[in-house]
């Protein structure tokens, strides 16, 4: 196939400030391209998997961008990070700022959620401290400011002859040296004080740990009640309010009690007073507002947890149930933080809403006076920032959802959300398939998103596949022709209307379709979910035909997860309902296969050749070469997990990851082994010329070829080759893959197991990062599994993949508490036809 971009243009082109210009681009496998990228457009690279997409838009233009403005910080600062590879490519001119919106950026940590990463959560915790009104959580009545005799007639109510200390507290885990404060008690005739826990006296001067959150309290007086010491017990009151900003600490130390009294607010029935109104008081990040027994995670934390998380070994899924914590009932607040209402609405109770509830709880929230004035600016942020979910079709998810549990394509368009709420102009934009999860329903708001932040001055370059998106385009760069060592190529460059060359026009301009199948096949059985009520379910009755094709559709937030893993996949696995009343027709199958996008391992040593069982063989292979076994080397000798054979400087990574305190960690490359990953004695080794470490940096398709003689090898490298994935490398980083990628190889090491004919097999949007042209080569192997007696369920929103099942399960109408019902069910003809589908007004033109 003819390509174009590398030798007519001329390396010594004059710069244009309307262009990047990239020249000489090798990293990876581009094959020394070069080409003029236009500045502030909506730019799609595409092109089939492995053929370069990625590597031009996030290791050449992204990384480059990086590297340039980590250059521009201070020597101090770059001495942290110097080891930043520059990319392979000979020059780019016109390179803005970059930043890089990744799918494989999914926050892990547990305290992450929509809320927090749009910063919508800190906005509403700024305006619950200023206009929030506090409610005693003991009495649910309103709470207010007392004075110091009502403080002192209740502590006289305290039995008579009970020893107390009277004390201020000046801080409350909060950091600084407090020295002022300190040599104000000093002053104050104060003379102990305990910081932290510690009781000492004081003396002018001292000065406490600048970096570290301190709790300060300083003892008043020490009185044992009656009646005559009211006076005096009012002065210490007194005093102590002056210091403490009105919080006062009552110590019964006969009975190892502690009261807290406050003259700003506190409860006029138990006197109960309340903590100091801070943001901090609705962070579930702060020790001040966390819950004290889920530590402000909402759940009850398993002992194993973390063990278990260590022992996570390639492959192995291992599930962690949490159970809500009883304490804060999952809110992860203590009772104060959820004892202050705006308009009857505690903060736990907005975070819970979905977006959609929120902007409307938004819209119509108005305060008079003063709070009015203190409300305008951060009621202005919060409406903004959902807004632009709202226009990313993020409106079903709730503020409290973690991070952790969203998909790569919502996590992507939660910072898209966040990008535009920050108006950044003369930025580049570099974005890995957004579209991934959203139905056609909501491309044009994710279209109109990207066009958004280019309008602002921005270049927005999006590695992409759908043809939606790439129509949308200003300018189309398609890469290939092939993949791995047959990509790498400029196929064609032009607005989406002239691009000629190449296989992605002949499927844009509609000379190439994945035919419709002339026939669709009947179901022998079914297996049937009943009364399903989890998440947004509503109580529905679903059959899922056996034997045939079958795809769960509809918008996204739908319930199409919450039904497919969540209630059918879970319910098969235990053996017993779960999120439903009933599941008739489990016997009918003899094994389930849940294939999801979640890593294949958690390590940089998991790689798909080990995930597949491949590696084991290779491994057996090397130590029956004649010269391994005159050495006595066996196939342990050839793992890089243990002692032996590995490099022990890097124990076998690769690579030596250098901690950075303030910074990011950095990977380098091992000095000893040149990222070898082995010792010279193992690496002397070869099989055909070759040595484990050059076996292992072979794609899938190059061993294919060198394998060709060993059949039980060659027939695992060919279903990787069959599910698309042959320009994988065998020992490719597991967390280098993407989550569509990682699920093709979870595909594949269960089509090398042998078949019953009885295997469900459930898989959740296989086509994350394929091409046209690979989305055809997988169904063919779900066609062949299919045809081989086995169910395949699938949950997608490809138009192409739809129009190809026997039979469509359409869940909406829309998504949150707007879906969650089934609209529609039959094969995709009959779906064309309901008039209540969103699914089939886009599928009908293609079934002409």
């Amino acid at each position: 196939m003819p390509v174009s971009g590398q030798s007519d243009f001329d390396k010594k082109i004059e710069a244009r400030p309307d262009l990047i210009q990239v020249r000489g681009a090798r990293e990876h496998n581009l094959k020394d391209i070069s080409l003029d990228i236009p500045r502030n457009k909506l730019i799609v690279i595409t092109g089939p998997s492995g053929s370069g997409k990625s590597t031009l838009a996030f290791d050449t233009l992204f990384a480059e961008g990086q590297r340039r403005y980590i250059e521009s910080l201070s020597v101090y600062a770059r001495q942290f990070v110097d080891q930043l590879k520059k990319p392979e490519v000979e020059s780019i001119r016109g390179l803005c700022p970059s930043i890089a919106i990744q799918q494989k950026g999914i926050s892990k940590n547990p305290r992450s959620t929509v809320g927090t990463l749009t910063e919508i959560y800190d906005f509403l915790r700024l305006l619950f401290s200023r206009i929030g009104e506090p409610v005693c959580p003991n009495c649910h009545i309103p709470i207010s400011s007392q004075s110091s005799s009502q403080i002192v007639d209740q502590i006289m109510e305290i039995k008579a002859d009970t020893r107390i200390n009277v004390v201020a507290i000046l801080a409350r885990k909060k950091k600084g040296e407090f020295s002022q404060e300190l040599d104000d008690l000093v002053r104050a005739g104060i003379i102990r004080v305990r910081i932290d826990g510690q009781d000492i006296s004081l003396e002018k001067g001292l000065k406490l740990e600048k970096s570290k959150p301190h709790t300060i309290e300083a003892y008043i007086d020490r009185l044992i009640l009656k009646e005559e010491v009211r006076s005096r017990l009012k002065d210490a009151v007194e005093l102590a309010s002056s210091l403490a900003q009105g919080q006062i600490q009552i110590e019964n130390i006969d009975q190892n009690k502690t009261y807290l009294f406050s003259e700003s607010l506190s409860c006029a029935d138990c006197g109960q007073a309340f903590p100091e109104m801070t943001p901090r008081l609705f962070s579930f990040n702060s020790p001040i507002g966390a819950c004290p027994d889920c530590k402000g995670l909402g759940y009850e934390l398993d002992e194993d947890e973390e063990e278990i998380e260590e022992e996570h070994d390639e492959g192995d899924e291992v599930a962690v149930v949490r159970e809500i914590c009883k304490t804060c009932k999952g809110t992860r607040l203590k009772p104060e933080g959820t004892s202050v209402f705006i308009h009857k609405k505690s903060i736990s109770e907005i975070n819970a809403m979905s977006v959609l509830e929120a902007k409307s709880f938004f819209k119509d929230l108005k305060f008079k006076g003063n709070r009015a004035i203190i409300a305008e600016k951060i009621l202005k942020e919060i409406r903004e920032r959902l807004q632009f979910l709202d226009e990313v079709g993020l409106d079903y998810l709730s503020l409290e959802r973690r991070a952790s549990t969203i998909s790569g394509g919502e996590e992507q368009r939660v910072r898209l959300a966040t990008q535009i709420g920050t108006q950044l102009t003369g930025v580049l934009y570099v974005l890995d398939e957004p579209s991934i999860g959203l139905h056609q329903v909501d491309n044009q708001r994710l279209i109109n998103a990207l066009t958004k932040l280019r309008d602002m001055g921005n270049t927005v370059i999006v590695v992409e596949h759908d043809s939606e998106t790439m129509m949308a385009a200003d300018y189309l760069i398609d890469l290939g022709p092939g993949a791995g060592k047959f990509g790498g190529f400029i196929v064609d460059e032009a607005a989406p209307s002239k691009l000629s060359k190449g296989i992605t026009a002949d499927y844009l301009t509609g000379k190439k379709v994945i035919p419709v199948p002339k026939t669709r096949r009947a179901a022998k059985n079914k297996i049937e979910v009943v009364g399903a009520s989890l998440n947004n379910l509503k109580n529905i009755s679903v059959s899922f035909p056996l034997g045939v094709f079958t795809v769960v559709t509809g918008v996204s937030g739908s319930g199409k997860s919450t039904l497919m893993l969540d209630v059918l996949s879970e319910s098969l696995r235990l053996r017993t309902p779960i999120g439903c009343k009933e599941i008739k027709g489990m016997d009918l199958i003899d094994k389930v296969i849940r294939v999801d996008q979640s890593p294949i391992g958690r390590s940089p040593r998991s790689n798909p050749a080990t995930y597949i069982g491949l590696f084991g063989q290779i491994r057996e292979l090397f130590s029956q070469v004649s010269e391994s076994r005159q050495r006595g080397y066996s196939a342990g000798r050839f793992s890089f997990n243990i002692s032996g054979g590995r490099c022990e400087t890097c124990r076998g990574a690769g690579q030596l990851d250098i901690e950075m305190h303030f910074l990011p960690d950095v990977k380098v490359q091992c000095e000893t082994c040149e990222g070898r990953r082995y010792n010279a004695e193992t690496l002397e080794i070869t099989f055909k010329g070759k040595s484990i470490y050059d076996v292992l940096e072979m794609t899938f398709e190059d061993a294919f070829e060198f394998f060709e003689a060993v059949p039980p090898v060659h027939s695992k490298l060919k279903i990787m080759i069959d599910v698309g994935l042959g320009y994988l490398k065998l020992g490719q980083s597991a967390i280098t893959l993407s989550g569509g990628e990682a699920q093709r190889v979870k595909l594949a090491k269960e089509l090398a197991k042998r078949p019953t004919g009885k295997t469900l097999y459930i898989l959740d949007e296989p086509t994350t990062g394929l091409h046209f042209v690979d989305v055809e080569k997988l169904l063919h192997v779900i066609h062949q599994l299919v045809d081989m007696g086995n169910s395949v369920l699938m949950i997608e929103h490809h138009l192409d993949v739809i129009k190809s099942a026997d039979h469509l399960i359409d869940l909406g109408p829309l998504g949150g508490i707007l879906g969650g019902e089934v609209v529609a069910t039959g094969t995709p003809e009959e779906i064309s036809k309901s008039s209540k589908s969103k699914t089939g007004v886009f599928l009908k033109p293609l079934l002409k």
